[in-house]
């Protein structure tokens, strides 16, 4: 029923597409100007005497954290007044509403290269991590393998059928994991299991095919320091190997204190690594869901359904089991789009659906070896995860197509939470390292 995937997306637990057909190939952001982001945000109310900056921020090839690393310098302010809602792509043309802790005035002293500071004002509330409904996308492919005519079927055939089903499998995509690098998860699974120096060294030295020499060069020397890393080490790795250093500047001074180095990285980085190998195990499980045939868009006894409100918006507060006794009612209010069906996104709350889907889920935690209490670190408070509840199927909204001589673009929404990699897959069927 659904078709195998065979790239390397399956070390990420992605093994399947729902469209059952050959793809487009191609590739996404060949430059960055073929993946425009625009996040639709709530934003706070203006307040003239408010304490807080907000402003809309527009940058070209800037990932994020690098990006409030060096505003935060420029701007001679603690990166932990700066707020955003969401994590965006490196290679893309990105606009979204960021907050700062301090006069206005500090914005004058950003003077990189493509980054654009547009209107802004004053509130008493920052921007915080969520606080957007959704982005809009304009998304081009390039270096497509079939003629524009047989590419224009495919896609035409793929849209039918996602709005027919009523969206795509909702996996996380390889943002989460590190598109050039997909280490975050492994990094994740080491700290949950209570290796901090395996995750540092992991982290430190995990070699990429997709890195350039100087940087492959610089992880080897790394490994060879054998934990006795010097300010020598430290000069010679590159710029763009921010975070490592971090890590060996702080070890460094304190050898062995893999901890105190893993709380020096920011904040949200230090939540990515676990929330990445959960990812993990939540695309396993829906993976395994997919294997077993069992539907997106319709439930079952014993699934978990997610009221959704106006917006779209998961209430995750409020699942509700299906039984035999609720299941018209639930599949009504999932037809309607009021709820959805979701499967847990496992962590120290240790929720899980029941039925057949709970079987999927439980084996899978029990398999890895995991409980609950694995994901409360000691001494790592950001790298501690609760988990929570995550839709199976990704709605789309505003999907347009466009075909040109060589190439295609798609024109989509999609809520907050959700990766737009995800719906093009189903669309190039290409190694990950071309999205």
């Amino acid at each position: 029923m659904y078709r195998v995937c065979n790239t390397a997306e399956r070390d990420i637990g992605m093994l399947y597409y729902m469209t059952d057909r050959d793809g487009t190939g191609g590739r996404l952001k060949k430059s960055a100007e073929d993946f425009i982001v625009t996040e639709v945000s709530d934003k706070p109310p203006v307040i003239e005497d408010g304490k807080f900056t907000i402003a809309e921020i527009t940058t070209k090839n800037w990932e994020t954290n690098r990006l409030i690393r060096l505003l935060a310098r420029a701007m001679r302010i603690s990166r932990e007044r700066i707020g955003f809602a969401g994590t965006k792509d490196k290679r893309a043309i990105t606009t979204q509403l960021m907050s700062f802790e301090c006069d206005p005035s500090r914005l004058n002293e950003v003077t990189f290269n493509d980054i654009t500071i547009g209107s802004y004002y004053k509130s008493n509330r920052p921007i915080r991590m969520g606080d957007l409904k959704g982005n809009r996308f304009s998304i081009t492919v390039r270096d497509i393998e079939s003629d524009i005519s047989a590419c224009s079927e495919t896609v035409k055939q793929s849209v039918d059928e996602i709005v027919q089903t009523g969206g795509f499998p909702n996996y996380f995509g390889v943002q989460r994991f590190g598109t050039s690098r997909p280490v975050t998860h492994i990094v994740g699974e080491k700290i949950v299991r209570g290796d901090i120096k395996g995750a540092v060294d992991t982290y430190l030295f995990h070699p990429s095919e997709n890195e350039g020499e100087e940087v492959t060069n610089a992880r080897d020397a790394l490994r060879r320091c054998n934990g006795s890393y010097t300010t020598e080490i430290f000069e010679v790795m590159p710029k763009i190997m921010g975070f490592e250093k971090v890590l060996v500047e702080h070890l460094i001074r304190k050898p062995d204190d893999y901890i105190g180095a893993i709380s020096e990285m920011p904040s949200n980085l230090q939540m990515m690594f676990t929330h990445a190998y959960q990812s993990y195990l939540y695309n396993l499980m829906l993976s395994k869901r997919m294997e077993k045939e069992l539907p997106l868009n319709v439930p079952i006894v014993g699934d978990t359904v997610i009221p959704m409100d106006i917006n779209g918006v998961p209430d995750h507060d409020g699942p509700v089991t299906v039984t035999s006794k609720n299941i018209k009612l639930v599949e009504r209010q999932v037809q309607k789009n009021r709820a959805a069906i979701a499967i847990t996104v496992f962590g120290s709350d240790g929720m899980f659906s029941e039925g057949e889907m709970g079987e999927i889920e439980r084996k899978i935690i029990s398999e890895a070896n995991l409980t609950k209490d694995d994901f409360i670190v000691p001494g790592l408070a950001h790298c501690s995860a609760k988990g929570n509840w995550r839709e199976i199927l990704c709605p789309v909204h505003d999907l347009t197509t466009k075909f040109n001589d060589d190439s295609y673009e798609l024109s989509f929404f999609l809520t907050k939470g959700n990766y737009a990699t995800c719906l093009m897959r189903e669309f190039l069927k290409a190694e990950m390292t071309r999205y």
